[in-house]
C-alpha cells in the first residue's frame, strides 16, 4: 500500500483579503464564500480573524481597521436598502398601471 501525500493549497494575502471582503463587504455567510472560492470554511473563518485582529491588513492602525469595518458593515446595509427600494419601486409602478 502507498501513502497518497495530501497538498495544502497555499494562498497569496490578496487572495486571502478578496475572499475575507465577500464575507466583510458583500454579506456573504462563511459557508457561503467557501462554496464560492471551493475552500473549506475553516480557513476562510481563520482568515475573517485574522482580518479583524489586522494581520491581513496593510498597514493599519486599529481606529482604521474599526472604521474600514464600520465602513463596510454600512455599504452592506446601504446596498441591501437600495435593493429594497427598487423592488418596492418595480411593486408600486406595476400597481399603478
Amino acid at each position: 500500500m502507498t501513502k497518497e501525500t495530501q497538498f495544502r493549497k497555499r494562498y497569496t494575502d490578496d487572495f486571502k483579503r478578496e475572499a475575507v471582503a465577500l464575507i466583510t463587504e458583500q454579506g456573504y455567510s462563511i459557508s457561503e464564500a467557501a462554496r464560492q472560492l471551493d475552500d473549506h470554511h475553516t480557513s476562510l473563518r481563520k482568515w475573517v480573524k485574522q482580518f479583524i485582529q489586522g494581520s491581513l491588513t496593510e498597514s493599519l492602525n486599529q481606529s482604521e481597521r474599526d472604521e474600514l469595518l464600520k465602513l463596510r458593515k454600512e455599504n452592506r446595509e446601504l446596498r441591501m436598502e437600495k435593493e429594497i427600494l427598487k423592488k418596492a419601486s418595480a411593486f408600486f409602478a406595476k400597481e399603478m398601471r
